[in-house]
């Protein structure tokens, strides 16, 4: 019930009372409370008209800067005692400098403005309202409105430059890069021997293998190095991501996903992203800086999810992905995971997989006890044979405990290109 209202009813009663017991100190308590609300319906706001305009000191930052947004208000209607303008935030976002909401006083055709600072984890914050309450001082005609605004703040992964990461897919694309092609041509490591043929310079030619043919000559033989089509697969399914508290390896998942993804760009490669988790969220591939802010842009929005349809990795949709190509899927792995990636190598996709590891995780939160250490033993154990099983087939793993910086893991780990793999289509 509004105060209005009530204050109405409250009159009449002491009126009706009043009359009915012909008493005039009765009738004279109704005459302040009158007062009150003619008082309050007179200095009202007839309606709620302002302009309001939000402007943001920067539309992309990195997780946890601060971010000053400004709110303009120029009020378009009657003159308004009290204001009360409330930004609606988006979840996840927290002022930490300011507040996102005001009381003002604005009379007709005023404007009024204010700041305040924001900070946030990786995401994509839409501001879509913001609240306007109206009323006069004693609160008697109240008046809300809910003015839709524009605006949106990106805050991106943090991007870990990585040196190199060593692949080799089956199959390459035509343009120069630094992926070994399986092919001779123009190059730097020694791919094979062959004729000796008009042009070629002096110092290829191998004078051993000459020497054992009088009668003619040959050249060493480099292996080209072009780019290649890789597709980044990142595994957003809760139940794989998710442990107890709400402590999720989801985020070290996007950290991976965006290193990894610069740094086949800069080789000049062409990059694609599949968001696999609730839904499918797939870029298109695509080369350079642009490629990249896409990339970014789909990262920062990616969230964990869990849906019936891609409980397992069974309905990674590879056509997506060109024949032969190189697939990344970055994921903690779960039981179900083995024979889809084996199935998936067996395709002819050169797999390789980059698993923070959840044993180590969820360990570093339980405390240090008999029962908890031999379980671990136990998981560690499993794990381990598990991934065991995906090297044999031919896929290439990095256990990632996220205790430790993903670059420096990386540059131990993935910098050389392993002997196995350097074999695999000679």
């Amino acid at each position: 019930m509004g105060r209005s209202l009530l204050l109405v009813l409250l009159v009449c009663a002491l009126i009706l009372a009043g009359l009915a017991t012909v008493n005039g100190g009765v009738l004279a308590l109704a005459l302040p409370i009158m007062s009150y609300l003619l008082l309050g319906l007179w200095r009202g706001p007839e309606d709620v008209s302002l302009k309001i305009e939000r402007s943001i000191s920067t539309e992309r930052t990195s997780p946890d800067m601060p971010v000053v947004i400004q709110i303009q208000v120029t009020n378009q209607g009657s003159a308004m005692e009290e204001a009360i303008v409330e930004d609606i935030l988006p979840a996840g976002l927290e002022v930490i400098e300011g507040s996102a909401s005001h009381v003002l006083k604005l009379g007709k055709g005023e404007a009024a403005s204010w700041t305040y600072t924001v900070k946030g984890p990786r995401g994509y914050y839409v501001f879509a309202s913001i609240r306007v309450t109206g009323c006069d001082h004693f609160r008697v005609v109240i008046r809300k409105r809910t003015i839709p605004t524009g605006g949106y703040l990106l805050i991106l992964p943090v991007v870990m430059r990585l040196r190199h990461v060593a692949i080799r897919p089956r199959r390459t694309r035509v343009y120069a890069g630094t992926i070994p092609a399986r092919q001779g041509g123009p190059g730097v490591e020694f791919f094979g021997v062959r004729e000796y043929q008009s042009g070629d310079q002096t110092r290829w030619i191998n004078w051993r293998a000459s020497a054992r043919h009088p009668h003619m000559l040959f050249s060493n033989e480099f292996e080209q190095e072009r780019v290649a089509d890789i597709g980044i697969v990142l595994d957003g399914r809760q139940h794989t991501n998710l442990f107890n508290d709400g402590r999720s390896l989801f985020e070290y998942s996007v950290q991976a996903a965006a290193a990894l993804s610069d740094s086949f760009l800069t080789q000049g490669n062409r990059v694609s992203l599949l968001l696999y988790g609730h839904y499918l969220d797939w870029t298109l591939p695509g080369y350079g800086r642009i490629q990249r802010e896409r990339l970014l842009h789909a990262l920062s929005r990616a969230t964990p999810g869990d849906s019936l349809v891609f409980s397992d990795l069974a309905y990674i949709p590879t056509r997506l992905f060109p024949a032969h190509s190189q697939v990344v899927l970055i994921s903690p792995l779960s039981r179900d995971d083995l024979g889809v990636l084996i199935q998936l190598r067996s395709r002819g996709y050169q797999v390789m997989v980059i698993s923070p590891d959840p044993v180590a995780f969820e360990q570093s939160y339980l405390p240090l006890q008999p029962a908890v250490l031999q379980a671990s033993r136990i998981v560690r154990l499993e794990r381990d044979i598990f991934i065991q099983n995906l090297q044999r087939a031919g896929i290439q793993v990095l256990d990632w405990d996220v205790r430790q910086p993903f670059d420096k893991v990386v540059q131990s780990e993935l910098r050389q290109i392993p002997g196995w793999l350097r074999a695999v289509g000679r």
